[in-house]
């Protein structure tokens, strides 16, 4: 029997990925699902046979120790979130709850059931904001400019101070924003992808955005999730900034991606202003620097590859549905 992980959110993107590499490194893989949830098993379908799904909510203490009791895993990776900046505005409170005080029902579940289970918590970029300095480092301080962004600070935080505290093998990855096609479609990335694919078919004819000069650090998420098992590995738990360097703008996403399919973006691009953020954060560029030095972790596939996989996949995607296949 292999190792055990532990995988809350795994029917989401980074899950879905992180569980592909664990089950290829031999890991016994267990992914938690809420019961009280209607859950979406598209990104994990060809790995359901393959892994254990087990009922525990980051809203409820009580069932995330009778998960650890139960099944005793050596790793825990909390991938589990609110995770839409724009719906973090709308539903502040359970942001807060599910995204930073769940991260703590984790931690004191691990405290209670086994000190010795290593824990991944997802930090994110959104915790820089209103950014402090250029590039961002793992020294960079924080400053959120969304509630969603607040409740990540709290779970990073509080991280730290169990790590601290009780001596636990927790650690943070301040991930940039990390793209693929299994991205969920309220995502500005997916949405241009999905719309590129949309129009070029005939099922469509316009794309409506918020800010085209908004910049961000994009790479893909199943670099990403190497870097998580990574740091689950290291002697020393710290916490590791996990970046490309490189900044590019919604515009050039529109760019790359309509000219993938022989179209010009501005015929088909409208600026609609429902999409605009009460607040924008600055220019989130990563500083990778550390985990390249620590663990030797680097991003492998560039900006134009990524923009180019996702708008082939939706062409495939959305072919398919077209054509009646399943």
């Amino acid at each position: 029997m292999g190792r055990r992980a532990l995988i809350t959110g795994v029917t989401g993107q980074d899950g879905s990925y992180l569980a592909e590499l664990l089950l290829e490194k031999g890991y016994d893989v267990l992914g938690m699902v809420r019961r009280s949830s209607t859950v979406n098993f598209e990104r994990i379908a060809h790995l359901q046979d393959d892994i254990m799904l087990v009922p525990g909510d980051l809203l409820d203490e009580v069932s995330m120790i009778h998960l650890l009791d139960e099944h005793r895993p050596e790793e825990v990776y909390n991938l589990a979130a609110q995770s839409f900046v724009p719906t973090s505005w709308g539903q502040p409170v359970f942001t807060g709850e599910a995204t930073g005080l769940g991260v703590t029902r984790v931690l004191d579940a691990i405290r209670i059931v086994d000190p010795t289970i290593r824990f991944y918590q997802a930090s994110s970029s959104e915790m820089f904001g209103k950014v402090r300095e250029v590039p961002q480092s793992e020294l960079t301080p924080f400053y959120p400019r969304s509630p969603y962004g607040v409740a990540k600070v709290y779970g990073h935080w509080i991280t730290v101070n169990y790590r601290e505290s009780y001596g636990l093998h927790a650690t943070s990855g301040i991930l940039f924003n990390h793209e693929s096609p299994r991205r969920g479609l309220e995502f500005v990335t997916r949405k241009i992808s999905h719309a590129v694919a949309s129009i070029k078919l005939g099922l469509a004819d316009q794309l409506p955005l918020g800010n085209l000069d908004a910049e961000r650090d994009w790479g893909f998420a199943g670099d990403y999730v190497k870097a998580m098992w990574h740091m689950l590995q290291q002697d020393v738990a710290e916490d590791f900034v996990i970046a490309t360097g490189e900044t590019h703008s919604v515009r050039e996403f529109c760019e790359i991606a309509f000219a993938h399919v022989g179209l010009v973006w501005q015929d088909y691009v409208v600026t609609d202003q429902s999409f605009m953020r009460p607040a924008e954060v600055d220019q989130l560029i990563g500083d990778p620097t550390k985990a390249r030095e620590g663990f030797g972790w680097e991003p492998e596939t560039g900006f134009a590859d990524l923009v180019t996989m996702m708008v082939d996949a939706d062409l495939k995607l959305l072919s398919e549905t077209s054509a009646g296949q399943p």
